[in-house]
């Protein structure tokens, strides 16, 4: 049967190859350590769980709730901004509430996108991103470019060489996978290009509050003017250990925000109530907690770089963000990021994700999440370090997947 238009236009999906050779590891036994989805596995703070307990008690809170988001959160959200980029919104018109960033990325795509509208998006980048739009009708031009004096000149290309002029300019930074960090001065040069251009800016910061140097990454919206032009999305998944309580918000332009509330109202009634009255309470809260989460990344990477350096791979040090961008051995690069992965499940025991995945250009490199303890860290070294000195002796041995089938 053929497939439906909408999802002829969407590749195979490489992270699903590598999840199903996990799970077939795993159903013979081996011990997986499993780097590969950014799915912390921290445990959400007691006193927002305590927070969340207390609040489905009251069964008037089970009833639909605000797509919007409640005032209270919204409030909460719009203080958490004051208080950390010093970026006044006003809740009621420049915050709505989303399950997640990634389904916020994706209905402001269904909100403001026609047929063939033209978005310039970096590559490698989140998935989301680029097919949010692919989905909603539009036409993704990629860029291959980091945050430095490059950017803009890329930019001015892909404007020039886009049929219709692109609509929107997709940013993330701290950036999923790359772990690349913008700075203020950065934006204040996008900032000014787009409202030159006349272009919308969707910033993904989501990982806004994940960083190891003492500098934390700022907002788009920090930049005077930006909210003319300018929606930022961010997640509490991360931030406070909430993956799978959907929770996320997008920020900016009311114009954007109202079409994108629009949008919403028609798709769902918003998160639980209890789970968003213990989102304001998280946002509320002294941050503690994201200092907690913080600190327990950042031993992570120290543990990942150091002994996966000591084992033979050397990983550059990611500045912020939950993952590093890892090259992939120059021994193995020519198998490209798939292979090499597949290779790594069966003869490491580690799972990590493809570059390809990410986008093309992101072929040279495989994302290794900081999902797993300092010791099942250290084990994934240990078996990485066995399986590179086996390849060194013998190198025919190893060869990739899909030779064996």
């Amino acid at each position: 049967m053929e497939e439906f238009h909408k999802v002829r236009r969407l590749p195979p999906y490489v992270f699903e190859q590598v999840n199903r050779l996990k799970a077939s590891a795993r159903s013979r036994g081996a011990d997986i350590i499993d780097l590969g989805m950014g799915n912390p596995d921290l445990p959400t703070p007691k006193a927002i769980v305590d927070k969340l307990c207390e609040v489905v008690r009251d069964p008037r809170t089970h009833r639909y709730s605000s797509s919007r988001g409640i005032p209270g959160l919204r409030r909460a959200q719009a203080n958490y901004y004051a208080r950390r980029f010093g970026v006044k919104l006003n809740p009621d018109t420049q915050v709505v509430a989303t399950l997640g960033s990634k389904e916020g990325f994706a209905n402001m795509a269904q909100a403001i996108t026609a047929p063939g509208d033209v978005v310039l998006c970096p590559n490698p980048t989140y998935p989301i991103h680029a097919f949010g739009f692919i989905m909603s009708g539009g036409v993704i031009r990629s860029l291959q470019v980091e945050p430095d004096d490059g950017f803009i000149p890329a930019v001015e290309r892909g404007i020039r060489h886009s049929i219709p002029k692109p609509l929107a300019l997709i940013l993330n930074y701290p950036s999923n996978p790359t772990a690349l960090v913008a700075s203020l001065d950065f934006y204040k040069d996008v900032v000014a290009f787009a409202k030159k251009n006349d272009i919308i800016i969707l910033s993904d910061l989501a990982y806004s509050e994940i960083y190891f140097d003492g500098n934390p990454p700022p907002s788009v919206l920090q930049v005077p003017g930006a909210m003319d032009v300018c929606v930022e999305f961010t997640s509490m998944s991360k931030t406070f250990s909430m993956p799978g309580w959907r929770m996320g918000f997008a920020v900016g332009n009311e114009r954007l925000i109202s079409a994108l509330t629009r949008v919403k109202s028609y798709l769902d009634y918003g998160a639980f109530t209890p789970i968003q009255v213990a989102a304001a309470y998280a946002l509320n809260g002294d941050g503690a907690d994201i200092e907690e989460v913080r600190e327990v990344y950042h031993k992570r990477r120290d543990v990942m770089v150091d002994s996966f350096s000591r084992a033979g791979w050397t990983i550059p040090a990611p500045a912020a963000s939950m993952f590093a961008w890892a090259p992939i051995p120059e021994q193995f690069r020519h198998l490209g990021s798939l292979e090499f992965s597949k290779l790594l499940i069966e003869h490491a025991d580690v799972a990590v994700a493809p570059g390809i995945g990410f986008g093309e250009h992101g072929d040279d490199y495989v994302r290794v999440a900081l999902v797993e303890n300092e010791h099942r860290i250290r084990q994934a070294a240990r078996n990485i370090k066995k399986f590179l000195a086996t390849t060194a002796k013998q190198p025919n041995n190893v060869v990739p997947l899909a030779a064996h089938r």
